[in-house]
């Protein structure tokens, strides 16, 4: 299951690296500034979360493979970028891929160092979220939590429930880990076609 769980890992930083880059290129930073922007936002949530639980050094910077996906994500989108006319949708897609790993993910890495469930869903969360919060500030773009069209934070925070919950219960596996990724996954991509959107926070009162 651990191996299981550092694939998880290292395949939602590539996605979420994807994205960094993808943005990088769209906005026509160099190759630097694409490694940097997919290294943030693919290691950012998970150096987040590990802060929180105080384990000590980040696993981001204490296992070398960590970096290697965002070296990868960078040289993919150098080589294809130019072939690919829709930035914006694949970043999108990118981006609800390794939010939907990470909400698992983050989620077990929390209950492993000994957090309540409740709890573990918060980090999950933050796991989750973090990393593109920070891709899109630096970018100097909204954030795609912020944005009206949509659901982001509420996938993210449904799926890091369902594996705390799962997991309390004794039901959590390979296969259930990977149904609530592809829940998640799907929630966000469906919420963005049909453009839902979480209640305002003023209520429904008129102007």
């Amino acid at each position: 299951m651990v191996w299981a769980q550092l694939a998880g890992d290292l395949l939602g930083v590539f996605f979420f690296a994807v994205s960094g880059s993808l943005l990088a290129a769209q906005r026509q930073f160099d190759i630097v500034g694409s490694l940097l922007l997919g290294t943030c936002v693919g290691l950012g949530g998970g150096i987040l979360r590990d802060v929180i639980l105080d384990v000590g050094v980040p696993r981001a910077f204490d296992s070398p493979v960590y970096l290697l996906p965002p070296v990868l994500a960078a040289v993919v989108v150098y080589f294809f970028a130019r072939v690919v006319h829709r930035f914006h949708d694949l970043l999108i897609t990118f981006d609800a891929a390794g939010m939907a790993l990470f909400a698992v993910t983050g989620t077990l890495v929390s209950l492993a160092a000994g957090m309540n469930p409740a709890a573990s869903a918060i980090l999950g969360l933050v796991t989750a979220v973090g990393g593109g919060v920070i891709r899109d500030v630096v970018a100097n773009d909204v954030p795609q939590i912020f944005r009206a069209r949509g659901l982001y934070a509420i996938p993210a925070l449904l799926g890091a429930g369902l594996t705390s919950l799962l997991s309390w219960a004794g039901w959590f596996n390979l296969g259930t880990g990977a149904a609530i990724a592809v829940l998640v996954f799907v929630l966000r991509m469906v919420s963005l076609r049909y453009r839902w959107q979480a209640p305002p926070a003023g209520g429904n009162r008129a102007a």
